[in-house]
């Protein structure tokens, strides 16, 4: 079994009473929450090291680290190998801070895209614009149904019912 697979199997599948489950994940979002207010602290550094260096650096267990990997692997330039990764896989945390900041939007992580540390890469203004677009992004907008009577869209002249609508 993968490292990844072990991680998901731990956190997802095993069965866990709500009260564990509840602490478990009110524990690694605050080792997450650590590691991205060192992350981006510096967000020009590239961070290198294997995954079970890099786990160590930040404090953490090396399943926990694998998860923090899997959920900042979208955001990353270059994704890493995480399906198959070992703690001695090289990996590189080089996030677009754009696309970062977004996924935080998108997973309703508020205790990280409200982090302190993103006032010194963009102003309130862009971090408002990219909350917008990111919330937008997912609301469907249905199309104006046609009517019946009203003129076919495929530019006849005809009504709908008439046209295309048989």
């Amino acid at each position: 079994m993968t490292l990844l697979e072990t991680w998901r199997n731990v956190a997802y599948e095993s069965q866990q009473d709500e009260m564990s489950a509840q602490s478990f994940w009110q524990q690694y979002f605050e080792q997450e929450k650590s590691v991205y207010e060192k992350l981006l602290a510096n967000p020009d550094e590239v961070v290198t090291g294997t995954v079970a260096e890099l786990a160590k650096q930040y404090d953490m267990e090396t399943l926990t680290f694998v998860g923090f990997l899997d959920g900042i692997n979208d955001s990353l330039v270059k994704p890493n190998p995480i399906e198959t990764m070992e703690e001695d896989t090289e990996v590189a945390l080089d996030f677009d801070n754009e696309k970062l900041f977004r996924n935080m939007v998108d997973a309703k992580a508020d205790w990280l895209y409200t982090l302190p540390e993103w006032d010194k890469i963009f102003d309130a203004d862009k971090r408002k614009s990219l909350t917008l677009e990111q919330k937008r992004s997912h609301t469907f907008v249905a199309d104006k149904k046609v009517g019946r009577n009203d003129p076919c869209p495929c530019g006849s002249g005809k009504k709908y019912k008439h046209c295309c609508g048989r």
